[in-house]
């Protein structure tokens, strides 16, 4: 299993300039080589391999006019080609956007492979830096020692913050947690984050509407301010670490939530929301964003399979909230605004959210007992911004 340690970085300022420079010519490379391609696609039709755009730059290097570059180590500026020749191949595989251009003023990062940077002993040394990189390690169970990093990708946040993303390669299977003989049903909503089909509600903390007012307030002084002036440029440091303390609220709340269902449970079964077709909604986009399902979703992935448990993905489709989890009964219609209702067939009181985390759980296991997982069923499935409950129940496809 691939691992990535993100650390808090400390550079001097020797170090801060060097870097600086390298985001800067990172930037521009990027920038050039993009522009290039354009022209490129334009004017004669065809496409650029990653060959031809590394050619590029040996010729814009030696044009006279960038001397600049050669300032910097070589590897960052070829490995912001490698990602770029990556984004258009996920752009023609349809699985991204078209790339766009990088600004100054967002973050800002360069990647070092093993041909420019050392590990000596838990110091990272860089290449075109005499000394090594300050950094605060924050999992005393790890030896720094025995860590034998294949990709280091140092960044800087819009607030100011540095950053370093320590790549370690393929290592040994982790050891699996101990079983618990527990299994959960998750349904997850914007009134409350989830709730379990134990009956437990997780409330939603809304981390962005909590600093709404401060963030406009941040970013009503940065208008008033003349563009290009030192005075614009620390108004936008504020509305940058007003943003960054909803995000670091934001993902220490999905991870201690995540976290916690993995510990305690050996199969978690959730469904698969279609979160791109749900902010089409403009009434519900910016509370939907806030919730960070997807990033939850991409949490419990990694944490079931590193700590040996059961991820199953329900199709988005199953009708979860309209089918009595007693008697198999399934509702015509059930609006958003109901939120409890009496089964017609037997006459159990349900609570909407509670009775879809029971139904999510139980198709769950039914698929479990099959030995396949249920994952995402492509785009074919992606027909509305909100989601439907009037197709036929089914439980899902077999996954990856």
């Amino acid at each position: 299993m691939r691992t990535a340690f993100k650390v808090r970085v400390y550079p001097t300022p020797g170090q801060a300039a060097m870097l600086n420079r390298t985001f800067g010519c990172v930037r521009l490379v990027w920038n050039t080589v993009l522009a290039w391609r354009r022209a490129r696609y334009r004017a004669e039709g065809v496409t650029t391999s990653y060959a031809q755009s590394d050619r590029y730059l040996s010729q814009l290097k030696r044009d006279g006019g960038h001397d600049f570059l050669y300032e910097v180590s070589s590897v960052p500026l070829q490995q912001a080609l490698r990602r770029q020749h990556m984004a258009f191949a996920n752009f023609f595989a349809g699985r991204a956007k078209y790339p766009r251009f990088n600004s100054r003023h967002g973050r800002q990062s360069a990647t070092y492979t093993r041909s420019a940077f050392r590990w000596d002993n838990g110091q990272l040394w860089l290449a075109k830096m005499g000394s090594p990189l300050q950094f605060v390690w924050s999992w005393p169970e790890i030896d720094l020692a025995v860590l034998d990093p294949t990709r280091v990708t140092i960044s800087r946040d819009p607030d100011g913050r540095w950053y370093a993303s320590l790549a370690i390669g393929s290592s040994d299977e982790p050891e699996h947690a101990p079983p618990t003989g527990s299994a959960v049903g998750v349904d997850l909503g914007v009134k409350d984050f989830a709730v379990y089909s134990t009956g437990e509600k997780i409330a939603n903390v809304k981390h962005l509407e909590r600093k709404a007012r401060n963030l406009a307030r941040y970013q009503r002084r940065m208008a008033r301010k003349q563009r290009g002036s030192n005075n614009r440029a620390k108004a936008r440091a504020k509305v940058a670490r007003a943003h960054t303390k909803v995000r670091d609220a934001r993902a220490d709340f999905l991870h201690r939530t995540s976290t916690r269902l993995v510990r305690d449970h050996d199969l978690i079964a959730i469904e698969d929301l279609n979160v791109r077709g749900m902010v089409r909604n403009r009434c519900l986009a910016r509370a939907i964003s806030d919730c960070g399902w997807g990033e939850f979703h991409r949490q419990l992935e990694y944490k079931t399979a590193r700590a040996g448990r059961h991820l199953v993905v329900i199709d988005r489709w199953f009708p979860s909230s309209k089918t009595c989890n007693a008697c198999g009964h399934l509702l015509a219609t059930l609006s958003l605004s109901t939120r409890h209702w009496t089964c017609p067939g037997c006459g159990t009181r349900h609570d909407r959210d509670v009775n879809a985390a029971t139904n999510i759980l139980a198709a769950g296991r039914a698929v479990s007992a099959c030995g396949a997982d249920v994952s995402p069923q492509g785009s074919s499935l992606r027909r509305s911004a909100r989601k439907q409950e009037t197709s036929p129940a089914r439980v899902g496809t077999p996954g990856r």
